[in-house]
């Protein structure tokens, strides 16, 4: 069924539909959040090949935590990119290779949000401000970090950063790891008040900003005093991906190290499972979501996207990646979170390192 999309997007080898073994095949649990490119995977319409997999749905920070600090005991998962750096790189972690699988990319610009009475207009206007986050070294973070230091010339020590002791999206992103609340000795750095979670604290002025992966819950409902720095993030998130050919990457999919050297199959049959639920997720685009998503010009949207950023725009795989990857390790260690500058081929599965599906 799906035959002409894998010619199209390179996936013909690589993304042959998933089959059950005879013999029920190996038990796994695989968690990950259940979204469009993931559908298929709990729906049942793909399997990863050889296996009895159990798709658990979780939340980011509790599988972080679980596969960092506690019992490692899911074969295949979903991690928050940065954390599992430093996991990797400060704390010694091998328990967990990645898979060239990232499962969420977002664009940041559009998470730096201000108080419309704080004077701050452009980023450079950050400088010597309070900028609230519930998690300072989350992936999110140190990439707008990065971005801002790139593009703008500022510093993480150029601003206060407080860290709120609450966190409105734990309900999405579940409780903050302890990867993400790494901070480096020369940036300043505050608790926020007992009382409040991020939104609060902007909201009653206690920062001037706030730079979260969540959107606060008064912009949402529209209350005026609060604001995004990039009134236009869209365009502005567009002329950074023309300028640098970077789709960020927040979530990756991680396999257990000892299953895989167990079962050198495995890494490979679970790339190909994940890469064919996201053609499939590409075909629903394609052929109904126009219809079946609320958005009026969600057709358009699409077109304008695939202009943009190719045909295959989530791109999975090493070669489509690397410079996405290489560009959050560089952010990792100048801004002093990983105690080195990172490799993908440290921290890839061996042999996933000439998946692609570009």
């Amino acid at each position: 069924m799906h035959r002409r999309l894998f010619l199209r997007t390179g996936l013909s080898a690589l993304c042959a539909p998933a089959i059950l073994r005879a013999d029920g095949g190996l038990p796994i649990t695989v968690s990950c959040y259940s979204m469009d490119r993931t559908a298929a995977l709990f729906d049942g319409s793909v399997r990863i090949e050889g296996t009895r997999a159990r798709f658990v749905a979780d939340a980011i920070g509790d599988m972080n935590t679980r596969a960092f600090s506690g019992p490692a005991d899911r074969e295949v998962t979903e991690l928050g990119l940065h954390p599992f750096m430093l996991a990797h790189a400060n704390d010694g972690l091998r328990d967990y290779a990645l898979l060239p699988v990232p499962l969420l990319r977002q664009f940041r610009h559009k998470s730096i949000f201000v108080r419309a009475d704080a004077g701050i207009t452009t980023p450079e206007d950050l400088r010597g401000r309070r900028v609230g986050t519930p998690g300072y070294s989350s992936t999110s973070l140190t990439w707008i970090r990065g971005i801002l230091q790139d593009d703008h010339g500022l510093r993480p020590q150029d601003m206060t950063w407080v860290i709120a002791n609450r966190d409105s999206s734990a309900g999405e992103a579940g409780t903050i790891s302890a990867q993400e609340q790494v901070a480096p000795a020369d940036v300043p750095i505050e608790r926020g008040p007992p009382d409040m979670d991020e939104s609060d604290m902007l909201l009653t002025g206690a920062v001037d900003a706030l730079i979260h992966a969540g959107t606060p819950a008064a912009f949402l409902e529209g209350d005026p005093r609060i604001r995004r720095l990039f009134a236009d993030s869209r365009a502005v998130e567009q002329d950074y991906f023309r300028r640098t050919r970077l789709f960020p990457i927040m979530h990756v999919l991680a396999i257990r190290r000892d299953v895989a050297a167990a079962h050198p199959w495995l890494g490979a049959a679970v790339y190909r499972a994940f890469a064919h639920a996201k053609a499939q997720a590409y075909d629903r685009m394609i052929r109904w979501n126009w219809a079946g998503d609320m958005l009026p010009w969600y057709a358009s949207e699409l077109e304008d996207t695939r202009a943009l950023m190719g045909w295959n725009f989530y791109p999975y795989g090493v070669a489509s990646n690397r410079a996405v990857f290489d560009t959050l390790f560089r952010y990792s260690h100048d801004q002093g979170l990983a105690s080195r500058r990172l490799t993908v081929e440290e921290v890839m599965l061996p042999d996933s390192l000439d998946f692609d599906d570009a």
